[in-house]
């Protein structure tokens, strides 16, 4: 059977999976770390794929591949393919105020101004992760770099570039070769995926000129070949390919649950949500991507964990031995200040506390069901952008836990899927390069436990009580 690979090229580390196109089963994979930090220079990622592929066993045999890569990183490149400077990745928050500044300078006239006008514009409002206000960062500390970026990209579209033998010294007819699709592209804050184009006049106010950017191609159309053939697929943002991993479609809602939460979902129309909550972004299938993000997720679990002296198998535990609402205590986890709602100099909070439900059992299920109702807040949000939510697809490190999931299924209010643990976005991006080969996505089966649906109803209690809380928390 044609072999296919796929891709996930993340913050941490570069994963490479090869599976059979037709059923999707697992034939090999490698993995390599990245380096730390919020500014890595692109030929980082190269050395770390090649290694990947290389403990994968190469990629002679497979017929098509795909990257799903880190959203929003900076890739400038000069006249002859070079890397202008290392890449500014999307946790780099040093163009907070260049973020600031366009919204406040944003619209005139009879037109939107302000967070209404991005908005509308890009669906998306400006902040310091997407790579609109990273350039004008650039322009702003580093013009004479500025003035030398002939083309700007995103790693994934950087790593699909070079996959198709294109590279540094390789000449300005290369930089035509950039190609990219629409979830990684509507990332980037000059692109409008429901338009379907480029804004020159964000980069004219950003970078001061416009540079080559990667022509965007169609969720199954060829961005290339390999030198030995191989077809190179669009490739995706990394949530967008990660939905894909889940063949998550119109109406399914992805919960992921790691050291940060993120809520999205596929839907028909495009999100524009000038309070900033939801982000509204493209998938990888021509539908689109609203997504709200959360700070605090398993983080939350580790420090409740180690203040209790337990470990994590024994937090869920002591969590499923307490009763639902953990008897009034609530906690609302703004640990690290917060992204959804928009709250980042905030700390968390335990509230109820009274002598007889001050216990470890307690404390533990408070934790549990303050992280999950911090995500059903952003299942709300998007839902208030016209989201159609009938399924919640729960992944990540923390959806194995079986305190969680029950947590989950009452928060929730509808059914719940839990697929078994997988490299979702590498497996969303070798399901893009089968689709690539045969013109249609893969349907391939994919294992995990359904949740009972709640009996329909009011919301529990103990989520009610902790947007109560929660909105003090939002007052101050």
């Amino acid at each position: 059977m044609p072999l296919v690979a796929g891709i996930d090229s993340s913050t941490q580390s570069c994963k490479v999976v090869i599976r059979d196109s037709e059923t999707g089963a697992l034939v090999r994979q490698g993995r390599a770390s990245h380096p730390l930090g919020t500014e890595v220079h692109p030929d980082h990622w190269w050395t770390a794929l090649q290694e990947a592929i290389a403990q994968a066993g190469g990629l002679e045999d497979v017929e098509a591949l795909a990257v799903g890569g880190l959203q929003h990183g900076m890739v400038c490149l000069d006249e002859s393919g070079d890397v202008v400077r290392p890449a500014l990745l999307w946790n780099d928050t040093r163009s907070a105020r260049d973020a600031e500044e366009l919204i406040t300078e944003a619209g005139d006239g009879d037109a939107p101004t302000g967070a209404a006008h991005w908005a509308s514009l890009t669906g998306t409002v400006p902040v310091a992760s997407l790579t609109a206000t990273k350039l004008r960062w650039l322009a702003r500390n580093e013009p004479a770099n500025a003035r030398r970026v002939a083309a700007v990209c995103l790693p994934h579209d950087w790593l699909s570039w070079r996959l198709a033998g294109h590279g540094p010294g390789t000449g300005p007819a290369s930089l035509d070769q950039l190609r990219t699709d629409r979830s990684d592209a509507s990332g980037t804050g000059y692109y409008t995926a429901e338009q379907g184009t480029y804004l020159p006049e964000v980069l004219k106010g950003t970078l001061g000129h416009v540079p080559v950017l990667p022509v965007v191609v169609g969720p199954l159309e060829a961005a290339g070949k390999t030198p030995t053939g191989a077809l190179i697929g669009p490739g995706a943002g990394d949530n967008a390919a990660a939905g894909l991993g889940v063949s998550a479609a119109v109406g399914d809602v992805v919960v992921s649950i790691g050291t940060s939460g993120t809520v999205f979902a596929v839907s028909a129309t495009p999100a524009k949500d000038d309070s900033g909550l939801v982000a509204g972004f493209a998938d990888a299938t021509g539908h689109y991507l609203p997504l709200a993000c959360t700070l605090n997720a398993t983080r939350i679990f580790d420090a409740t964990a180690a203040l209790l002296g337990v470990s994590l198998s024994e937090l869920g535990s002591l969590a499923l031995s307490a009763p639902e609402g953990a008897e009034g205590l609530t906690l609302v986890p703004y640990f690290e200040g917060e992204r959804t709602p928009n709250l980042p100099d905030a700390t968390g909070s335990l509230h109820g506390i009274t002598v007889s439900n001050y216990t470890p059992a307690n404390v533990a299920r408070a934790a549990v069901e303050g992280v999950v109702c911090s995500l059903a807040d952003g299942l709300a949000a998007l839902q208030a952008q016209g989201v159609e939510a009938r399924r919640i697809i729960l992944v990540g490190g923390g959806a194995q836990s079986e305190a969680v999931q029950q947590v989950a299924a009452a928060a929730f209010g509808m059914p719940v899927f839990v697929p078994e643990p997988g490299e979702y976005v590498a497996d969303g991006a070798a399901r893009q390069a089968a689709g690539v080969l045969t013109g249609s996505l893969p349907e391939w089966r994919l294992e995990g436990i359904n949740l009972a649906a709640p009996t329909p109803g009011a919301a529990p209690g103990f989520l009610a009580r902790y947007r109560r809380y929660a909105a003090k928390a939002a007052i101050g």
